[in-house]
């Protein structure tokens, strides 16, 4: 073998990258099919050689990740770092194979790739050498290295998929496209059916449609734990809101209650709540400011509590909640 690049800088620790290239006389790093030194391509985790290095790292690299692990028998980190990076490798269910190079035996590659000191760790990629660590580091960061060189997991790439949808639908559902939110949800509940904000997300969708019976029922999916979740908890309230409009009557009733006694503290709050109830945010909390302008501690600062349980159904961040709570601390520290 010849014609390396060096990419490596003495040993100083830390990440390390680079180049490195095999003459015409190694096996050809385009070779299909190549077995790994005798070893199915299937395999891990192995030993290998200067002789096999060419099918073992830099054949297998143009098919999978290859993690060359360089040590020696008489480096205490070395046996140190073994078992944590080849429990890794397990773990990683085959997006990286781990190949290890006894540099007491077989000095000729490391040196001729620069490594001085061990354990040295390259990951290799398409048949050349792309990143890389030095020293016993922890399992924590191990993991992190093989998802920088091979990319996350099968899993973790489905999660994400799945949170940029509910992000999207949620979107969706704020701008007023209910078809379009209800889609995504569904989307998501269909890979998960259990899903806490999707199942959230579909209940609001049905209390934008007024069907408070189904969206009783996707809630019932949620469990105690989901139901943390600031999103889910608004739409959960959201719900028990609007029962409880539902049972208030006509609001013409308070209406005309408010016509002929403006300090009917009572009927406006009821108005307040069906105000919320329409959309109308904003009306919902000049009427419970109405409320407390004239009498603050009105049945035990009622007012004040329903608005605070409006902040709870709209969320921390709507637009309402912000300038409803700007107004609040206005009026309270005034």
């Amino acid at each position: 073998m010849s014609d390396f690049d060096n990419p490596y800088a003495p040993a100083s620790g830390g990440q390390m990258s680079g180049t490195v290239t095999f003459g015409d006389n190694a096996v050809s790093a385009a070779t299909p099919n190549a077995t790994l030194g005798g070893t199915a391509a299937g395999d891990l985790i192995k030993d290998t050689t200067t002789a096999d290095f060419p099918a073992d790292v830099i054949n297998a690299s143009q098919e999978v990740t290859v993690l060359v692990d360089f040590w020696a028998p008489w480096c205490g980190p070395c046996k140190q770092l073994t078992p944590i990076i080849e429990k890794a490798v397990r773990e990683a269910n085959g997006r990286v194979r781990l190949v290890k190079l006894n540099i007491d035996d077989h000095p000729a590659i490391p040196g001729q790739m620069g490594i001085q000191s061990i354990p040295a760790v390259v990951a290799f990629s398409g048949g050349k050498p792309v990143d890389g660590f030095m020293g016993a580091v922890p399992e924590s960061q191990i993991r992190e290295f093989i998802d920088k060189v091979a990319g996350p997991s099968a899993e973790a790439a489905a999660q994400e998929q799945l949170e940029h949808v509910l992000r999207q639908s949620r979107a969706a559902l704020a701008a007023g496209d209910l078809k379009g939110a209800a889609q995504g949800f569904a989307a998501i509940m269909q890979t998960d059916q259990t899903h806490a904000g999707a199942a959230a997300g579909m209940a609001a969708c049905m209390l934008e449609m007024g069907d408070l019976d189904r969206a009783a029922q996707m809630l019932e999916i949620v469990d105690e734990e989901g139901r943390k979740d600031l999103e889910v908890a608004a739409v959960i309230k959201r719900l028990e809101m609007a029962r409880e409009v539902a049972e208030l009557g006509d609001p013409a009733e308070f209406e005309a209650r408010l016509a002929s006694n403006p300090d009917d503290h009572e009927a406006r709050i009821q108005m307040a709540k069906i105000l919320n109830a329409k959309g109308d945010r904003d009306a919902a909390a000049n009427e419970l400011f109405t409320i407390m302008r004239k009498d603050r501690a009105w049945q035990d600062e009622a007012a004040r509590k329903a608005l605070l349980e409006f902040f709870e159904a709209w969320g921390p961040s709507d637009a309402a909640t912000l300038s409803a709570r700007r107004q609040l601390s206005s009026l309270l520290f005034s």
